[in-house]
């Protein structure tokens, strides 16, 4: 059984046991979350939301938080001499994915 979750903006399609990267929760290490808004639930008989699924759940386990890779961002202005360089390190938690409900 799998499930398409939305979370952070982004979907994810998930199964139990799987360990991915999401937006930062501000969850606690070693706390159970649930992700209520599930678009799909398949496996044997698919049920497809519209746009959520009604009383599905899938609820994963917080590994810890994690920062991804630095983005440098540069911005420059063709003949003004005008120059702008920053970074940026995005925040993400690790779950694991522990049940799907539905």
């Amino acid at each position: 059984m799998y499930a398409v979750i939305k979370t952070g903006g982004k979907q994810y399609k998930v199964k139990a046991g799987d360990t991915l990267r999401v937006e930062r929760l501000g969850a606690e290490k070693g706390a159970s979350v649930s992700f209520d808004e599930v678009l799909l639930v398949g496996g044997e008989t698919p049920r497809i939301g519209t746009p959520l699924v009604a009383g599905a759940s899938v609820s994963a386990e917080v590994l810890g938080e994690e920062r991804g890779d630095k983005v440098i961002v540069f911005k420059a202005r063709r003949r003004k001499n005008s120059r702008r360089k920053a970074g940026h390190r995005q925040t993400y938690t690790a779950v694991k994915i522990t049940g799907i409900k539905g």
